[in-house]
């Protein structure tokens, strides 16, 4: 944190001490007395937490009217205010008279709330004195994530922050604020779809927590909440359950990982299903409240089930040799993998290059994820293991068919395992020791090859 040295007799009431620093005895130079030395000591000095600057100009710009500022006046006092020298994506230029005085310019930085600090700084100012940075009990949560000014002559300074927040005046600032935010955004994607598109990666995290946190908020903004489909597409919730309605109403699917995930995502692709981008780790508890308010609406991730979509129906007449078949290839994988507990499915699925994938049930997924926000606190991951866990069988592929027909052959094992890791491989990653164990049998693999072909 940002600090400065200042003389002790320089100490304002408002000063944080950080650190006391003794002044350097000196030693008495050659024929002056040691009295005389004590009266060139240098005085105490104290480091303490880094002042606010002031604004000194005679007329700051959130004083002024909107029409009167330019881009590069905004983009100046941004830098300067803030140290901050990447470009914000855009900004609000508040100015009320009535029913109370409140001017103030938001900026809405490039957030990467994966690597970085998300906590923004909005100074309040109060006249254009400067009163505090971040006041919870003024500026709502979610606006925490912006950098920016807001002046308000008629705040109640005299008063502690309790009493703060239980002031019916503070609200109706408050809501003010946050009423003027999704204003502009809403306003944006109505009028100016194409720049709102261009910024939606980065500030979707902030509307998220935003609906999350303010029930006005998301109220204002529902209809303006974008999501991104396979193609790059943006679309609203709306389009995207209508463009669902024939194939799977009122189910969403989604992605988390591109990579993780793209085995699952080229079979939607060659069905033409779609799904949505959902990467972000604000995105779990934002879905859990769109499936709140929205009667029957449920997100699945892509990798959570087979749909019908992507298999072959079992004729009436071959149903009985279909279920005895898929007991045995459950038996044989189960033995190979010295597994009771894995669960196992067998189907006929339309493409018959894809031997083996895994899929994970979403309420078993999600309570994991869960529980997994815990790791911090000192518990282990292991414990939650694999459950949830489905290993599906491809009875269409010739692999798959090669294990039905010798469950006691000598190369039976190695393929089941290999079928098994490599599923696992396409969800996602393996175990250190799985790994290892994988790398080896693929040489293997390619070694019993190379001698077959001599």
């Amino acid at each position: 944190k940002e600090t400065q040295i200042i003389k002790e007799e320089e100490k304002l009431p408002d000063d944080e001490v950080l650190e006391e620093i003794e002044p350097e005895k000196k030693e008495a130079a050659e024929g002056e007395n040691a009295e005389a030395a004590e009266g060139t000591e240098e005085p105490k000095k104290l480091k303490i937490r880094k002042r606010p600057e002031l604004i000194n100009e005679t007329q700051p710009l959130w004083t002024k009217h909107p029409n009167e500022c330019t881009k590069e006046e905004y983009l100046d006092f941004y830098r300067k205010v803030f140290q901050d020298y990447k470009e914000p994506l855009f900004w609000i230029h508040l100015n009320m008279d009535y029913p109370f005085n409140l001017k103030g310019i938001l900026y809405f930085p490039k957030i990467n709330m994966e690597y970085e600090s998300i906590e923004g700084t909005i100074k309040l100012y109060n006249n254009q004195v400067f009163i505090a940075d971040n006041i919870k009990e003024v500026i709502p949560e979610f606006l925490l994530l912006l950098k920016g000014v807001i002046d308000c002559p008629d705040l109640p300074l005299n008063v502690s922050r309790s009493a703060l927040q239980n002031d019916g005046f503070v609200k109706k600032i408050s809501d003010y604020i946050t009423k003027k935010v999704a204003d502009k955004l809403s306003g944006m994607c109505k009028t100016d779809r194409e720049n709102y598109e261009k910024y939606w990666d980065d500030i979707s995290p902030f509307i998220k927590f935003g609906c999350l946190k303010d029930e006005k908020f998301e109220e204002k903004m529902k209809d303006y909440i974008l999501f991104k489909d396979l193609d790059g597409k943006y679309l609203t919730l709306q389009d995207c359950l209508d463009n669902a309605k024939e194939k799977h109403e009122n189910v969403i699917y989604y992605v988390t990982d591109e990579k993780e995930q793209s085995q699952y995502i080229n079979m939607f692709r060659k069905e033409g299903l779609d799904a949505v981008y959902m990467g972000h780790s604000i995105d779990s508890p934002f879905i859990g409240q769109l499936e709140q308010k929205h009667e029957g609406l449920k997100f699945l991730r892509i990798d959570a089930d087979v749909t019908d979509t992507f298999k072959e129906e079992v004729k009436e007449e071959d149903a009985e040799t279909f279920k005895a078949d898929a007991q045995k290839l459950t038996d044989t994988f189960k033995k190979a993998l010295a597994n009771d507990k894995l669960e196992i499915k067998v189907e006929k699925l339309k493409d018959g290059q894809l031997a083996s994938m895994i899929t994970v049930s979403e309420e078993n997924r999600r309570m994991q994820d869960m529980m997994k926000m815990y790791n911090m606190y000192g518990m282990d991951p292991s414990m939650f293991g694999n459950v949830g866990e489905t290993l599906v069988l491809n009875a269409n592929n010739k692999l798959v068919q090669y294990v039905l027909a010798h469950e006691e052959g000598d190369l039976t094992e190695k393929i089941c395992r290999q079928l098994y890791d490599m599923a696992s491989l396409s969800h996602g990653s393996l175990t250190p020791e799985r790994m290892t164990q994988f790398i080896a049998r693929s040489n293997e693999i390619m070694m019993e090859m190379v001698d077959v072909s001599k």
